[in-house]
């Protein structure tokens, strides 16, 4: 184990505190889990499937999951789905898939599932530490859309893929322009939240109750009176009763009319 700074794994130790590894290779798990500890891990649970590791994500409630891409009745990116669709109160924790097979496909796939990292084996403890690293000390924003729930994917930071669907960097914005895309991508939200609320309508109704707060903030910080006026019609209805598709789609088309969307984006 390489030599690291007591400052930064102070920094990282809320995150390490409690760690799930899902893996069927008990030898691949053990020497994970001798790293983990080596970093501060306090309490580190292994599952082999996704069926055990959906029941010890409600009991650990982990700060940071690693899994296998596959096994025996393990799918990453199916777990990670399910995870980040669920209650549980692990729900955004950082997720770093693990695998051999680090294909564009692979690594895409994980990527749309929700996961934060991808670390591909065999790794060296510094390549895992980076991972960790990035997850703990450099947040990335959350989307809660409907086909998708999950880090902003544009910051996807795999160090295992360069291909022309991955960024080399942000380039900073100012804050206007960071309300903007805030609103923007908020907006395409809600559109793709009413189209879609017969197929998933528990997802739908949560997708709009976290861009009605986006906005909120939004119309607070740049005093836009006619928006904040146009959220609290949205929070009426989604206070009154069980939200259907029904009586969101006025105060949601009373917003999307206030903004012209370009050809949509990947966002909800």
């Amino acid at each position: 184990m390489f030599a690291i700074d007591r400052r930064i794994l102070a920094k990282l130790e809320p995150v390490v505190r409690r760690v799930m590894i899902v893996d069927a290779n008990a030898h691949a798990a053990r020497l994970l889990t001798d790293i983990l500890k080596g970093l501060g891990a306090r309490e580190v649970a292994v599952e082999p499937d996704n069926a055990s590791a959906l029941r010890m994500a409600e009991a650990l409630e982990p700060g940071l999951i690693f899994t296998e891409h596959g096994g025996e009745g393990l799918n990453g990116e199916a777990l990670a789905r399910s995870i980040r669709r669920s209650h549980l109160a692990c729900r955004t924790s950082p997720i770093i898939m693990i695998t051999a097979e680090a294909t564009a496909q692979t690594i895409i796939g994980a990527r749309d599932a929700g996961v934060h990292e991808f670390l591909r084996k065999p790794y060296a403890s510094a390549d895992l530490f980076k991972r960790i690293e990035n997850v703990a000390l450099k947040p990335r924003g959350w989307v809660e859309g409907v086909a998708y729930v999950g880090p902003d994917r544009r910051r996807f930071n795999s160090g295992e893929y360069a291909g022309p669907g991955k960024r080399k960097s942000d380039a900073p914005q100012t804050a206007d322009a960071v309300m903007a895309e805030a609103k923007d991508q908020a907006m395409r939200i809600l559109a793709a939240a009413l189209d879609q609320f017969d197929n998933d309508p528990v997802q739908a109704v949560r997708a709009v109750r976290q861009q009605a707060v986006t906005l909120k903030e939004v119309a607070l910080k740049g005093a836009d009176s006619r928006l904040q006026v146009a959220v609290g019609a949205l929070e009426v209805s989604m206070a009154s009763g069980t939200p259907t598709k029904a009586t969101l789609a006025a105060p949601i088309g009373a917003l999307l009319a206030m903004v012209t969307l370009e050809p949509a984006r990947r966002t909800g």
